[in-house]
């Protein structure tokens, strides 16, 4: 062996310089457990001559790159199948050097696949201990017994046999010589020999965010500062070996950290997650932090994996997707809050004024600082006083726009008086942000088919709750030449293909949320997907409510969220669409029945989170579309443009919107939608 660890050394200087911390990291495995040598060795030896960043396939390599010149014969196949499975089991090493935990650790039994290997991992630490090692007694007992030491070993001289044998030779001294006298022989002092520092080991378990599980990372106090890595929150990236536990643990899987490659610190008195277990509302003012909970993080995957079955679904059944616009001049229902878009609020809040400054003035500013901006150009010289001009002069064309459009508002008479002016606006008319995307969506489905849009909308409802606050997201579907009945069939399977994906594709999380939020997640999913949607229409829904609550069966009534959530919870057990409502409870676009009362809408109410799907037929109309514009009192320039869908080729469509947040809530069992969106917008909270 001896030989081996000479060759290695000669075949690879370079490796002493690379990676000292190998070397000297265990110098008493080398007396003790010498069949480890060859294969760190191994290790070390290779490293210098793989380029690639990755070092899961490093090690694979390795192995198979040192024993081609001696083993060829015997092992032919080990190069060719090491690196498919490296590839295939770490797809992210394309992007970085690191290996996620997720390829690790899930499922549970794969962790034998890496036992041994070499890799460099990343993440944030969850939890973390500190355990003092014991100190390793000197190797006093191979050098005492000298009949039995190998002739070969030429180090181990008389005088060290000797001086291992002077407790003998005083006990002997003691009992001949000095054992019956009142005066005890004073012995000379051995000189103090200095204790080494007592070494320690840190226990951390890391998460990357990438699973439910964590991985225990052991790092010995010789590898870097133990109290740099311990703080909750710390960041790490390390690199080292793959091994199963040395003491029995709930881990089954840790790595042995061999060299730190990155520590990012964290202020302890400062991080908010210092603390174990802070419930979800104090979470929600430090939403840039709560990721990093295990609760957070899981509900985020399940999101995403929601979010893809929705491109999943609607790209196999031949949807297009498209961009439907944030900012707009249309009210999408008709009466709904909307938030207004402005450009003329300063820096402080308040409209801009103009101070009583005359237009002339302006004007004559505007030229002098025009001309300032020329002669920085021509000189050259200063490049931050011609910036700082040019800034100025932007102002001050500004302000001398909002002077005149306010002469041109006060002249009056060329203007027409019930057309507001927008003097200063970024937009010529008033501007709203989307309450929905259903109307522009139409104008695409009436031209491409089938069409779905998915992002955020919002609301300025003052009256907030659990299940609704301003800005939420949606996945929107309009279908050309289909009807009510089109709709409530593609909505009863778009649900359903989400319950089934999410446990087939998130069985880990929902394992944790079934632990930790709610026992009956999993099992409200199953039954969704067996269970067959039940449809009612308003009248029936009211005289099964008005039973229970003690309302009149009075046509028009709106069903509160308390009566839907009884029907879905209480009477079926299981999906329900109410349909055909009374058209003054829907939006004005909704198609009018026949029977001139109801309007051909419906809503899909689930347990626990209530209404989670809005559908209707649109009035493809135009006569009747302009009947209800009138009668509403809507403001008909607003709508022009989708009037022109019913004059330019007509043709009956409908569609629906599912409440993706609410959708979220359902799945996890979360009580509050604010701790389902990652950085929830209500009333007076938007403070990042």
């Amino acid at each position: 062996m001896a030989s081996q660890d000479s060759m290695t050394a000669s075949q690879e200087p370079e490796t002493t310089s690379q990676e000292p911390k190998m070397i000297s990291q265990e110098p008493e495995t080398t007396s003790q457990e010498p069949k480890m040598i060859p294969q760190e060795s191994k290790v070390a030896s290779q490293e210098p001559t793989v380029t690639s960043p990755e070092p899961k396939m490093i090690s694979q390599g390795s192995k198979s790159a040192s024993q081609e010149p001696n083993t060829s014969s015997q092992e032919p196949n080990t190069s060719s199948q090491e690196p498919v499975t490296t590839t295939s089991s770490n797809p992210s090493s394309k992007y970085s050097n690191r290996v996620v935990l997720k390829t690790i650790l899930e499922p549970s039994d794969k962790w034998r696949e890496f036992l041994d290997e070499r890799v460099v991992v990343g993440g944030w630490v969850k939890t973390s201990k500190e355990l003092n090692q014991p100190a390793v007694p000197e190797p006093q007992q191979q050098t005492t017994e000298a009949p039995n030491v190998s002739p070969g070993h030429k180090d181990v001289r008389c005088v060290e046999i000797f001086q291992s044998r002077i407790p003998i030779f005083r006990s002997i001294a003691k009992i001949f010589g000095g054992g019956g006298s009142s005066h005890p022989v004073r012995e000379k002092p051995e000189p103090a020999i200095p204790e080494p520092p007592q070494s320690s080991v840190a226990y951390l378990l890391v998460s990357d965010g990438s699973s439910v599980a964590s991985l225990q990372v052991v790092v010995d106090s010789s590898v870097a500062p133990l109290s740099e890595l311990l703080p909750t929150g710390t960041c790490i990236l390390v690199e080292g070996v793959l091994q199963e536990p040395s003491t029995q643990a709930k881990h089954s899987i840790e790595l042995k950290v061999e060299q730190i490659l990155h520590i990012g610190k964290v202020e302890q008195d400062r991080y908010p997650l210092s603390k174990r277990r802070l419930p979800l509302e104090a979470l929600r003012d430090c939403s840039h932090f709560r990721p990093r909970t295990t609760t957070v993080a899981s509900v985020t995957r399940i999101s995403s994996s929601l979010s893809f079955a929705t491109q999943t679904f609607f790209h196999d059944k031949g949807f297009l997707y498209v961009q439907v616009p944030i900012i707009t001049t249309t009210d999408g229902e008709g009466f709904s809050e909307k938030f207004q878009v402005t450009t003329v609020l300063g820096k402080d809040g308040k409209q801009n004024d103009t101070g009583g400054v005359s237009l002339e003035v302006v004007k004559a500013a505007v030229i002098q600082k025009s001309n300032l901006v020329e002669e920085l150009k021509r000189s050259e010289s200063n490049r931050e006083a011609l910036a700082s001009a040019i800034q100025d002069l932007h102002k001050t064309n500004q302000l001398a726009s909002q002077l005149e459009a306010k002469e041109k508002l006060k002249s009056g008479p060329s203007m027409k008086a019930d057309k507001p002016s927008f003097y200063g606006e970024f937009f010529s008319q008033q501007t709203y942000l989307t309450v929905s995307g259903l109307l522009h969506l139409e104008s695409y489905a009436c031209a491409l088919g089938n069409v779905f849009s998915f992002g955020p909308r919002f609301r300025a409802d003052r009256k907030e709750s659990a299940k609704r606050i301003s800005e939420m997201w949606m996945v929107e579907v309009q279908m050309a030449f289909s009807q009510l009945e089109d709709a409530m069939n593609c909505a009863d399977e778009y649900f359903k293909f989400l319950c089934k994906w999410i446990l087939n594709n998130c069985s880990e999380d929902m394992e944790f949320v079934s632990k930790r939020i709610d026992k009956s997640s999993s099992y409200r999913l199953e039954s969704m997907i067996s269970s067959s949607i039940e449809k009612i229409s308003y009248m029936e829904a009211l005289k099964k409510v008005a039973v229970k609550f003690k309302i009149n069966e009075e046509w028009g009534i709106a069903l509160t969220p308390e009566h839907l959530s009884y029907l879905a919870e209480d009477v079926y057990r299981k999906p329900v669409i109410i349909y055909n409502y009374p058209k003054e409870l829907k939006p004005f676009y909704v198609r009018l029945n026949d029977d001139g009362k109801t309007a051909a809408a419906f809503d899909m109410v689930v347990p626990k989170v209530g209404t989670i799907i809005t559908g209707s037929q649109s009035e493809e109309r135009i006569d009747m579309l302009n009947k209800t514009i009138e009668e509403l009192h809507l403001p008909r320039e607003q709508y022009e443009w989708y009037l022109d869908l019913r004059r330019h080729g007509t043709v009956e469509h409908s569609g629906f919107s599912l409440g993706f947040d609410l959708m979220v809530m359902f799945t996890t069992g979360l009580p509050d939608v604010r701790d389902v969106i990652p950085f929830p917008r209500s009333r007076g909270k938007a403070n990042n």
